[in-house]
């Protein structure tokens, strides 16, 4: 048996959206099961995001610790951002958030894995990129806001950050991830092998 994520779609006899936001919306569906019952389905539609992890030539990893106020706390965090523009290349979203955030360029560019965060309540999709060869970002610093204007930044070993990860010190979705398939992809086929920047990403197509 292959272990591979598969498209489908079940018939959906009536669709809403009770809620517009600034970058989200809230939609109601009535979804048919197997059994042919009808039962309401709420979900967050959500445009998809990118991070990325930059790894430095000392091995360390480029953070970012940032007020999330949903959950209260401030999140150490790999850069990170939505895609605001329909059929935005992810690549290029990604090169712009690690520029904005932390005014850091790289030369190396893969796909580390893609993810659905919340796949029972939210269709969002996050892309998430292995950044190598950092320097420093060409012209002025990118002038931030909000919660990104009480941002620290740190530079992290990646042991250290695993540690974290295993006992419950970080808990950014993107972190987690990224460091644990860092080290998987290290150990596996390494971390040439993985797939290059451009792979194709059927939850979020895009433009070349």
């Amino acid at each position: 048996m292959t272990i591979k994520d598969t498209p489908e779609a079940w018939e959906i006899r009536s669709s809403q959206t009770p809620f517009v936001g600034n970058k989200t919306s809230v939609r109601t569906d009535e979804v048919v099961m197997p059994d042919g019952s009808v039962v309401r389905r709420d979900f967050q539609v959500h445009p998809g995001s990118v991070a990325v992890l930059a790894l430095d030539g000392e091995g360390r990893v480029l953070l970012i610790k940032q007020y999330r106020h949903p959950v209260g706390q401030k999140l150490w965090e790999i850069p990170a951002g939505l895609l605001d523009v329909p059929g935005e290349n992810p690549l290029h979203a990604a090169q712009r958030e690690l520029y904005e955030e932390a005014h850091v360029k790289a030369e190396d560019w893969r796909v580390l894995t893609d993810v659905y965060p919340t796949a029972g309540g939210c269709d969002e999709s996050v892309r998430i990129f292995l950044a190598r060869d950092l320097s420093e970002a060409d012209g002025e610093r990118f002038a931030v806001e909000d919660e990104e204007a009480d941002m620290e930044h740190a530079r992290v070993p990646v042991d250290e950050l695993v540690r974290g990860v295993l006992a419950g010190d970080v808990h950014s979705n993107c972190l987690v991830v990224g460091v644990l398939s860092l080290v998987a992809a290290r150990t596996g086929d390494g971390l040439d092998a993985l797939r290059p920047a451009g792979a194709p990403w059927p939850a979020r197509p895009f433009e070349a």
